[in-house]
């Protein structure tokens, strides 16, 4: 394949993710939450309830920094720690429902972001991009 070409999409996907980063840091700056915060709030609502060692490693985050992390949500009111039944020594993090609640909000705004960036392309144009989007991920997550 065409070094050039590679290039210019590795490129062009770099200068998308960096918008999408610097667009999600000004729709928080909209709510009492941070990029890292707003994360772990996502992967506590894709996998559940999970240690601070697990969040850590997911996040790639020293387990002191993800501690900290969690003592500023915690005071916030988006988790709480939950010490286990059986083994009293785990302690996991669960999303409370100011944390779905910011989690909505913190996503209709972006939803509505991509909506409006969207709405000056073609439908065409729309299920188009839909479609290599979709082909690229798969690809990405078949050969990772």
């Amino acid at each position: 394949m065409d070094h050039q070409f590679i290039l210019e999409i590795e490129q062009q996907l770099r200068e998308l993710s960096l918008l999408m980063k610097r667009k999600e840091r000004e729709i928080l700056h909209h709510f009492p939450i941070t990029q890292q915060q707003f994360f772990v709030l996502m992967l506590l609502t894709e996998y559940g309830d999970m240690t601070i060692g697990e969040l850590s490693q997911k996040c790639c985050l020293a387990c002191s920094t993800m501690t900290d992390l969690i003592d500023r949500m915690e005071k916030n009111q988006v988790v709480k720690r939950i010490r286990g039944e059986r083994d009293r020594r785990i302690v996991n993090i669960h999303l409370l429902p100011r944390g779905e609640e910011l989690i909505i909000q913190v996503m209709e705004a972006r939803r509505q972001y991509l909506s409006n960036v969207l709405s000056h392309l073609s439908t065409e144009e729309r299920v188009m991009i839909k479609k290599l989007l979709s082909s690229v991920y798969e690809k990405m997550k078949e050969l990772s």
